[in-house]
């Protein structure tokens, strides 16, 4: 698939990196490496997130080094070699000449050769920027490069005096997602939507749970996504009430809902999206009075992101509505202030409303700046996904509520007014969704 992420976006992320850096320092950054499945089969390989923001470079066995101020160029790539007979077997490779015309690097060199020529690029810089402690591995070979240098100082070597995480400036950039970024993201929530829409229809047909993660992935892979951004959950009935449920092997049943949390990854972007329907095509009179608390808590989580605000106000906003809810509908007691004071809500709603999206599902960027929430600004993604879980086995309520998992999950970005849904081609009232499984 062409990446639609344009090449001078990457030149100007490493530009933007390297401004950043200070005077006289280096950033090093490996491509992640192959994973062995079984014996010699491997996991499909997927890029590291970091160097893929920076490269748009698709292949292991790389890495980059930014010098900021070199004369023969700042953005070096070391790469495989091209090889005809290997490629034959595994594909072609771009080469260090490739990596020059069709990924825009200054200068690149052959993998093999990097112990003979990164040390010397690394020599004389006070700073060296890298992932700190992500892989052990590479962590031993940076150690192993300044070890050159320093057995060189009465030879006049200069080497660095710090070691700093590289995180620490990269993860902040990516936390602001450009035009093209948001482009990507929006083709593949529309991607995501569509398979919801298919699993959804699918459902009144019976069947496991795994019988719809196909339909998911079918969906996925004919629109050009060729992999799910996390494992998907499709949980039916009780299994609806375990958070991070993937074994997606019961039996759909009359009477049960399905949630399902599920999205593609396109050019390495995810999209998240949960919903939940029932297998029958109606919803149950407990079924629909806990489904309208958790979308009005949504609905006021979306209503609280715009610029200016803080990251907590939307959750703050969800956990009202879903608290006032359980009071309502009896299966708390007291006073709303009362029951967000004492988190009575715990047992029913357990985790935050969101997180970042981007490039990795729980995609990087902090939360705090300091000691306060980060305030929203444009071009930042983030999930809403408020839930309500009764248990099974949580005697506190009456019978007819347990078994009831309910979350309800969509991708938003931050506008200069206000804020966008990527994930609104899916349905999730309660008339939508029945009309569409009758259909």
């Amino acid at each position: 698939m062409a990446v639609t992420i344009p090449l001078k976006e990457f030149a100007e992320r490493r530009r933007r990196l390297m401004d950043r850096m200070a005077p006289d320092s280096i950033a090093i950054l490996p491509a992640a490496p192959e994973r062995v499945r079984n014996r010699d089969v491997l996991h499909p390989f997927r890029q590291d997130s970091d160097f893929q923001y920076l490269t748009g470079f698709g292949e292991p066995e790389a890495v980059l080094a930014l010098i900021p101020g070199r004369e023969h160029g700042e953005a070096v790539l070391f790469c495989k070699e091209r090889n005809p007979e290997k490629e034959l077997w595994d594909g072609f490779l771009a080469g260090p000449e490739g990596a020059i015309e069709r990924f825009g690097l200054d200068d690149a060199f052959p993998i093999a050769d990097i112990d003979d020529i990164l040390p010397g690029m690394i020599e004389g810089r006070s700073r060296v920027y890298y992932p700190l402690g992500k892989d052990p591995a590479f962590d031993t070979r940076v150690m192993d490069w300044l070890k050159v240098i320093r057995s060189k100082v009465r030879s006049g070597a200069h080497p660095p005096g710090e070691l700093v995480a590289l995180e620490h400036l990269l993860h902040d950039m990516r936390l602001y997602k450009s035009a093209s970024e948001i482009k990507v993201m929006a083709k593949a929530g529309q991607i995501s939507a569509e398979a919801h829409c298919r699993a959804m229809k699918r459902a009144r047909l019976g069947g496991y749970e795994y019988s719809l993660e196909a339909e998911l992935i079918h969906t996925f892979m004919e629109h050009g996504a060729r992999s799910t951004a996390y494992p998907s959950i499709v949980g039916s009935g009780a299994n609806g009430c375990i958070l991070h449920y993937i074994e997606n092997s019961a039996p759909l049943k009359e009477g049960d809902l399905v949630l399902i949390d599920a999205g593609c990854e396109l050019e390495c972007y995810a999209s998240d999206i949960t919903r939940t329907f029932p297998v029958s095509g109606k919803f149950s009179p407990e079924q629909k009075a806990l489904y309208e608390v958790v979308l009005a808590a949504q609905h006021a989580a979306i209503e609280a992101i715009r610029p200016d605000n803080h990251w907590n106000q939307p959750h703050e906003a969800a956990l009202k509505v879903l608290t006032q809810g359980l009071i309502d509908l009896g299966l708390l007691s007291g006073t709303l202030d009362d029951a967000l004071a004492s988190e009575a809500y715990k047992p029913f709603f357990m985790h935050r409303t969101g997180h970042w999206l981007g490039m990795d599902v729980h995609d990087v960027g902090d939360y705090r700046v300091g000691d306060a929430w980060r305030v929203l600004e444009p071009g930042m993604v983030l999930t809403v996904e408020p839930g309500l879980y009764v248990a099974p086995d949580n005697t506190s309520v009456d019978p007819r509520w347990r078994g009831i998992g309910i979350r309800i999950e969509d991708d938003v970005v931050v506008t200069k007014d206000g804020c966008r849904n990527l994930t609104e081609g899916v349905p999730k009232t309660v008339a939508e969704i029945e009309a569409l499984m009758a259909d």
